[in-house]
């Protein structure tokens, strides 16, 4: 199956894909993690490599930039294009190398499409504002310029929709860019950059003298120590976009911050969905189940935490337990199949050692859990069942404080809006959000300051599945980072006030006179 995959997509004729045999030192091999057997494996590049990518990006960015926005908007357009060309077959191949079934595979590339699109018409849209002076014969305005060359560091769980989210919006920007993908999906990044590169050297709108236009998009793929430590202490590049955990997050922001770059940080999440007494408990089931169980948990917008009234909590607990059996868990790339793995023998470690650690702070494990996990030990690849864990009343246990990045659901029990509230918001992390309720005056306390404290909150649907058109990020831990649509678009650009004089005299503004 990814022999067929690698060949229709026909675009693998990078040098640093090989047999995965013939690796030794100086690469890194990608693994299906459905089947633990390798793809193929990549050569890692060294901080030279990352050096020269860099100045190529530079060079080339003193051109994009100056090509009008609605031009670049067009490159963009037809950027998307290609990616709406190997839809299929790019969705297949996130699936095989990260794990996440083949609909949300797909998705992913369909989200790339719709960000491009979105980029498009953004291309014509980068407005400033103008402003009345106190100065007569003074007119002030505010324009935006690109930032420059840009990084981009993006996780497993999505290696193709993140970095799309940045590159597209950033590439319209007028921004050239510099991607270091997850060691864990190498193939995806190649993937999408070669028919990026493909569609860049076709194009005759973009034509740079002395350079390549490919160089606008660029790719390295290396270890932390030889490319992403370098990258984020480079002050060649004013932003690093970094995609990944908290811990993460913060070495990369107090590298930035420390050598007075900027940052946009979309870190971890710690997501949970409130269920009221008045809640479509049909509708509640399904929004819960795809948050949880969705992509096994490895989604920064899963649901780890479920807030449940007194009066409910039973009926939905029996409700998800019948849900949760009836999941069908396997290959991903088959048909019927709801959840894959988990993306590495690590994540199902670090999923059994949160399990074992609720149990000894209290929480009974409702279904799924270590016994679960034994049941797939002999596939092959790193399967796990998605677990139901109930907190006793009035708890509120470390563990659940955390983000795994696994199919756990921490169930919680309230009596009180304004009380869950207060738990709801009593951690780290601030991403998404979500209550369920046929309630007005609940949703709106929901929504509402001093309700929830996420960068995503959500009525009658789940944590997961954010649209492009909104900005997406959080706050807290999370990283106050937003991406996407919006007006997300100013993080990639500087902005300038500029004040122009057409009169004959110099006034000062607050009215001081000088001499």
């Amino acid at each position: 199956m990814s022999t067929t995959i690698l060949s229709d997509l026909d675009i693998f004729s990078d040098p640093r894909v090989t047999d995965a045999k013939a690796a030794g030192d100086g690469y890194i091999v990608s693994e299906n993690p459905a089947t633990g057997e390798a793809i193929a494996a990549v050569k890692l590049q060294s901080r030279a490599n990352y050096d020269t990518a860099v100045e190529k990006a530079m060079r080339v960015q003193t051109q994009w930039r100056m090509l009008p926005a609605p031009k670049r908007g067009e490159i963009v357009r037809q950027i998307g294009n290609a990616f709406r060309e190997h839809e299929q077959t790019l969705g297949e191949l996130v699936t095989l190398e990260m794990g996440k079934i083949k609909a949300e595979g797909v998705g992913e590339i369909v989200e790339c499409i719709d960000i491009a699109d979105f980029a498009v018409g953004l291309s014509r849209q980068l407005y400033g504002l103008t402003m009345h002076s106190e100065r007569p014969q003074h007119r002030m305005y505010e324009q935006w310029h690109p930032m420059g060359t840009i990084g981009i560091i993006t996780a497993f769980n999505f290696p193709a929709a993140v970095w799309a989210w940045n590159a597209m919006v950033a590439a319209v920007c007028g921004n050239a860019m510099i991607w270091k993908p997850s060691l864990m999906t190498p193939l995806t990044a190649i993937a999408m950059t070669n028919i990026v590169h493909d569609v860049m050297q076709k194009q005759d709108v973009f034509r740079p003298s002395g350079c390549d236009p490919r160089d606008v998009f660029g790719l390295v793929i290396g270890t932390d120590g030889e490319v992403g430590e370098p990258m984020i202490n480079d002050r060649r590049l004013p932003l690093i976009s970094a995609t990944g955990s908290c811990r993460m997050g913060r070495v990369v922001g107090q590298a930035v911050a420390g050598r007075l770059g900027r940052t946009l940080l979309e870190l971890g999440g710690n997501n949970a969905i409130i269920v009221m007494p008045d809640a479509d408990m049909e509708l509640t089931v399904r929004g819960v189940l795809f948050g949880a169980v969705g992509t096994a948990g490895q989604r920064c917008t899963s649901t780890r935490r479920l807030f449940c009234h007194s009066s409910v909590v039973d009926d939905v607990v029996t409700r998800l337990r019948a849900a949760y059996k009836s999941v069908p868990i396997g290959d991903p790339l088959e048909s019927g199949t709801l959840m894959g793995p988990l993306i590495s023998a690590d994540a199902v470690q670090q999923m059994t050692a949160a399990l074992q650690t609720a149990q000894q702070q209290g929480c009974e494990i409702l279904c799924g859990g270590v016994n679960g996990i034994a049941r797939f030990a002999d596939a092959g690849g790193h399967f796990v069942e998605p677990t139901i864990v109930r907190v006793p009343k009035g708890s509120d246990p470390d563990i659940a404080r955390e983000e795994t990045f696994a199919p756990i659901l921490y169930v919680f029990e309230f009596d009180d809006l304004d009380a869950a509230m207060r738990q709801h918001n009593a951690v780290s992390q601030g991403l998404s959000s979500a209550i369920f309720t046929d309630s007005v005056r609940s949703a709106e306390r929901f929504l509402s300051h001093g309700g929830s404290d996420c960068g995503i909150a959500n009525v009658n649907i789940g944590t997961s599945g954010a649209e492009i058109g909104g900005a997406f990020g959080g706050e807290k831990d999370t990283g106050g980072g937003r991406e996407s649509g919006s007006d997300s678009w100013k993080s990639y650009m500087r902005r300038q006030t500029c004040t122009i004089n057409w009169g004959n005299d110099l006034p000062l503004a607050q009215g001081i006179e000088f001499g």
